[in-house]
């Protein structure tokens, strides 16, 4: 196998470490196989591939999409650093509310699977930050949400720094008013 799956504290939440493949020459890194992605339990990803370029100190989130536009993502850091969080906003599951985040960066090649029924952001730690993800449902403006970034409920533990938002992160509802999932 080309990747190591590691479930996070929500065990939904997944790290993904690819095998780089390196000599004099360079190297090479698969970052999606199937038949690697589906044994692990992750399976129609690809619908939509998307691209940001950020400075740094920019936060993006807390978003997601409701059904039965909900999307699951494939989220990692071609260039630079980033503090990436997934909080679970399923109603009905055991870790309701609860967040997880980990530092995906260019030089460490972790990748994270986010399902749906998650909120999802980032914080970049360094200027000039690429992050590619994948998605598994097309994005619908009509269907996207938010949710404050920085929610007492949620009590998220963001890296220290000036946060640079957008005018609908800034606007995002709180935890409590949000759309949710049942």
């Amino acid at each position: 196998m080309s990747f190591k799956f590691e479930k996070m504290e929500i065990k939904d939440v997944i790290v993904i470490t690819p095998e780089i493949h390196a000599d004099k020459r360079g190297s090479l890194t698969e970052v999606f196989k199937l038949s690697d992605f589906s044994e692990n339990g992750i399976s129609n990803l690809i619908f939509q591939e998307n691209e940001t370029k950020s400075k740094k100190d920019v936060l993006r989130g807390l978003h997601y999409q409701i059904k039965p536009y909900d999307q699951s993502k494939l989220v990692r850091c071609i260039r630079g650093k980033i503090f990436d969080v997934a909080v679970d906003i399923r109603k009905n599951s055991d870790t309701f509310g609860k967040w997880v985040g980990i530092e995906i960066s260019s030089k460490n090649k972790k990748m994270v699977y986010i399902p749906s029924g998650f909120a999802h952001g980032f914080y970049t730690l360094t200027d000039d930050t690429v992050i590619n993800y994948k998605l598994s449902f097309e994005y619908f403006p009509e269907a996207q949400r938010h949710i404050k970034w920085n929610d007492q409920d949620l009590n998220i533990k963001w890296p220290e720094g000036n946060k640079i938002l957008s005018e609908k992160d800034k606007k995002a509802k709180s935890f409590k008013n949000a759309e949710l999932f049942d």
